[in-house]
């Protein structure tokens, strides 16, 4: 069932549980929404900018994870709609949509499994489906079809360009160069390796977990001197170990900022508290590249293009055209 509540700030926050809650379980439930008032209906009427009813949204992620700190069970999602004067209002249509009137079924979808896809031409799909397969990765596509004696499904051809695609094998980066045809001694990724194996200097790992670490200063801890039962504080010197890391997330980034910068921000925590014995995420930033604004201050004429110093790789030259990820 969907309980609906008003806040002070005239949105409504719909919340899904399973059960029909205890007068406590609401009362706690008003605290959490910032004093907001119950609404003893399964309708509210009005227009509404939403999520979509696909998207659980971070926001409702955390937010049941709240309900459940609080002991609140049986909370599955917590979404929060805001009014609009009507359905014209203007709203992101790719994270949001219109909703004329919030019922129970408002996170409900139909949705159809697809028949099983028979790939008959891999070359074909792979341009339709933009895999970007090589040459060489098709051809072995072929091998294991004919040695399955059938055609390859589309979800076997889609989770092979995914496992094998650029981000997870680093087939360019990590590969050989061949330059006016000499084959180059080192790949883009071993001249990177190459720098922090003639120059370690205070690392003590890195291209192994994901993420890098440094020593750092002896610092203090304040914490339970039996970490495993309950036991008084103290403080004790430790050798401290600074993670470093990077995590990109170029294509949701730039189709949703928030939900992409979220599973960047995942990304972060994962590996860091997987490298080594653990850690402890300390905090995290973001950065959001974005075009070179060449427009005068007055609105007038945009200012000559900046030279990017970026090789283009469809020919000699400079790419002169704004680039986010410069």
């Amino acid at each position: 069932m969907i309980l609906f509540f008003k806040t002070t700030k005239e949105t409504i926050i719909a919340v899904e549980i399973d059960h029909q809650p205890k007068i406590n379980e609401i009362e706690k439930l008003k605290w959490l929404f910032g004093e907001a008032n119950v609404l003893e209906t399964e309708h509210v009427e009005g227009f509404y900018i939403g999520p979509r009813r696909e998207m659980i949204t971070p926001w409702s992620t955390n937010a049941v994870e709240i309900t459940q700190n609080m002991s609140l069970n049986g909370i599955s999602r917590v979404e929060e709609y805001f009014p609009a004067d009507s359905a014209d209002a203007e709203h992101d249509t790719m994270l949001q949509r219109m909703y004329q009137g919030l019922d129970q079924m408002i996170f409900s979808f139909e949705h159809r499994t697809e028949p099983v896809r028979m790939i008959e031409n891999l070359e074909k799909f792979n341009e339709e489906e933009g895999l970007a397969l090589s040459t060489d990765e098709i051809e072995y596509l072929h091998q294991v079809a004919k040695q399955n004696g059938r055609p390859l499904t589309d979800s076997e051809v889609f989770g092979f360009a995914q496992i094998n695609s650029e981000h997870c094998r680093h087939k360019i980066f990590g590969g050989e160069f061949i330059v006016d045809g000499k084959k180059m001694e080192s790949s883009l990724f071993d001249l990177i390796k190459k720098t922090t194996r003639e120059n370690p200097g205070r690392i003590l790992s890195a291209y192994k977990d994901n993420v890098a670490f440094a020593e750092g200063p002896e610092i203090e801890q304040f914490a339970p001197a039996n970490q495993s039962v309950p036991d008084y504080f103290r403080v004790k010197p430790i050798e401290s170990v600074i993670s470093l890391k990077a995590e990109t997330h170029n294509f949701p980034t730039t189709v949703e900022p928030f939900n992409g910068a979220a599973t960047g921000t995942g990304g972060e925590i994962r590996d860091r508290m997987g490298g080594g014995t653990g850690s402890w995420p300390i905090a995290g930033t973001a950065v959001y590249m974005t075009a070179y604004p060449r427009l005068r201050d007055d609105g007038g004429r945009p200012l000559p293009q900046r030279d990017w110093r970026i090789l283009c790789p469809y020919g000699s030259g400079s790419i002169n055209r704004p680039n986010r990820f410069s």
